[in-house]
């Protein structure tokens, strides 16, 4: 019951002593309703763990339901490479393609039923987003606050527009405070983070905490492996700081932990905390008792960097601070996304000039910038809008897939859980049709494919979705095999040549080395400065390589494992 002692240490350190113990007597019923899952891990993470992330319906049919296409497509093409499929927000929404959540408990009758995902659950793991900041404006718990419903009066929190929030940390470059009317008359100003539609929950209310923990472990009875804490960060509002990883946030999350240990001790925890990096691992806690996941954000936007620059010297030199001191910790490391490239978590690591060069890029290859504002009024970069493997190619005619790859190889080499989103793994391209039909920066990759078509495109070798999608999973049924790629396995940054990022991969009983061209031009390599013994087999090709004196071609990636192995 050690789990139990926690859940009641954290409610009366969040809500107060008397408060606390009410929170306890409200909660500890949700929890004893749903059935207790044994724990058969012994640990969170494998070397075989891979996550696709898709939307329900990024694959389509006609005449059959998204969620079965996506199952039939998954167990043709995907088994043996995949082994946990992220559902992007698959329940009935109002906006913001899943986000705003109107009902938290039921599939969106468009894309198919829980019975649909129990069947993709029989051969691959789940990981479902857990939207716990917001709720649509659309859905009946709204409806039920401004009826003023019992159960409901609090659910969202009132503001008067004449309050300073000058110090509140914006995500958005949209007002934080959007007008309601209820049905008694009264106008309020609601607390919306993201948008009018998406309504904050007052997490100070009780009711809130009670039906949200309901939501937890209902996902957690269904099946999910993983949960995504979406948005996370602004949980808690304290006016008067900024709202941003308050303690109470990082202590719903510690009791969010502390409740799935009780009943789904298995089930991972995954923060959504898209800022700077230290600020990030915060949600690590003390190791076990908080995250055991969090989003390796500053990994795209410096990986782009650094394709763009062909110099891996400031990549190279973020990756040695990836060392985690914790068995049960570890980055979910990811390029793409169904959001666009996050800049955020270049702070402090890039110069102003460096990141207008990227944002230059991305607005002459038909992506968008999309921007947040400052507490002094100013605007500056948030995200870039564009799809990865454009990003990369920084050239829209360009059809060099190996070049792509080789940004996917440095993602699967590092330590942590990889991730890669479904158009990366299928070679999409810029939807630029898609943001003219939405208006939305954001549907640049984000395009829903006729699997049919998809499938005759992916039947021609020559076509580019074959030429990025055969190599990707051959690379990742490849990444799955080796001990030293264990997510919490050691690792050592190599300082070969600044055109080459190279890594050093060790277990108890293997050592890879992984080594990158992230240049144009071929680049004579030497490993005689390393440990690593003269013979060598390469892990992608199977040919032995002399360390001693070897040659990197234009975007070639090695996984160079010891001989004796």
């Amino acid at each position: 019951m050690e789990s139990m002692d926690k859940v009641k240490d954290l409610l009366k350190k969040i809500y107060g002593e008397e408060t606390g113990a009410l929170a306890l007597k409200r909660i500890v019923p949700i929890i004893e309703k749903y059935a207790v899952q044994k724990s058969k891990k012994e640990t969170y993470f494998s070397q075989e763990d891979v996550v696709l992330i898709t939307y329900g319906d990024s694959l389509k049919k006609d005449g059959e339901a998204p969620l079965a296409t996506l199952h039939g497509f998954a167990n043709q093409y995907l088994k043996g490479a995949i082994s946990n499929v992220h559902f992007l927000p698959f329940f009935p929404y109002s906006s913001d393609d899943g986000f705003s959540v109107m009902d938290f408990f039921e599939i969106d009758p468009e894309l198919g039923t829980w019975k649909e995902v129990a069947a993709i659950g029989q051969g691959f793991e789940l990981m479902f987003d857990y939207v716990v900041n917001h709720y649509s404006s659309k859905g009946q718990w709204f409806q039920n606050y401004l009826e003023g419903k019992e159960g409901f009066e609090e659910f969202a929190m009132e503001v008067d527009p004449v309050t300073d929030l000058s110090m509140v940390t914006r995500p958005r470059s949209l007002p934080l405070l959007s007008e309601y009317k209820k049905k008694n008359g009264q106008t309020v100003h609601l607390w919306t983070t993201f948008s009018a539609d998406q309504i904050d929950f007052n997490f100070k209310n009780l009711d809130v905490l009670e039906k949200m923990i309901d939501v937890l472990l209902f996902y957690a009875d269904q099946g999910a492996t993983i949960l995504r804490l979406d948005a996370i960060a602004y949980l808690w509002k304290e006016i008067g700081t900024n709202c941003i990883h308050l303690s109470q946030t990082h202590d719903i999350t510690k009791l969010f932990r502390a409740v799935l240990d009780r009943v789904a001790p298995d089930v991972i925890i995954l923060t959504e905390t898209n800022v700077p990096h230290d600020e990030n691992i915060s949600y690590f806690g003390d190791g076990r008792d908080e995250a055991q996941m969090v989003y390796n954000f500053t990994l795209p936007p410096l990986l782009f960097y650094t394709l763009v620059k062909e110099d891996a010297t400031v990549l190279s030199q973020w990756a040695k601070g990836l060392y985690l001191e914790s068995a049960n910790n570890t980055f979910f490391n990811f390029t793409a996304s169904h959001d666009g490239i996050g800049v955020r978590p270049l702070e402090g690591i890039l110069d102003a000039k460096e990141l207008d060069g990227l944002v230059e890029i991305v607005k002459a290859n038909q992506g968008q910038v999309s921007y947040k504002k400052n507490p002094d009024g100013s605007e500056s970069p948030y995200e870039l809008n564009i799809t990865y493997l454009d990003a990369i190619l920084a050239d829209t005619s360009s059809t060099r897939a190996e070049k792509f790859l080789a940004s996917q190889s440095i993602q699967y080499a590092l330590p942590g859980v990889p991730a890669t989103y479904i158009h990366s793994l299928l070679g999409s391209r810029n939807w630029v049709e898609g943001v003219k039909q939405t208006g939305r920066a954001r549907t640049i990759n984000r395009e829903k494919l006729q699997v049919e078509k998809l499938i005759s495109e992916l039947n021609d070798p020559e076509s580019f979705r074959a030429r990025v999608f055969f190599p990707y999973l051959d690379l990742i049924k490849t990444r799955k095999k080796q001990s030293a790629f264990h997510p919490n396995a050691g690792f050592e940054i190599l300082q070969i040549d600044p055109k080459v990022f190279g890594i050093k991969r060790y277990s108890k009983n293997q050592t890879i080395y992984a080594l990158t061209n992230i240049s144009s031009k071929t680049i004579s390599v030497s490993l005689s400065g390393t440990e690593a013994s003269d013979q060598t087999t390469d892990l992608i090709t199977a040919e032995t390589v002399n360390t001693a004196a070897f040659n990197l071609n234009p975007y070639q990636y090695m996984w160079l494992e010891e001989t004796g192995h």
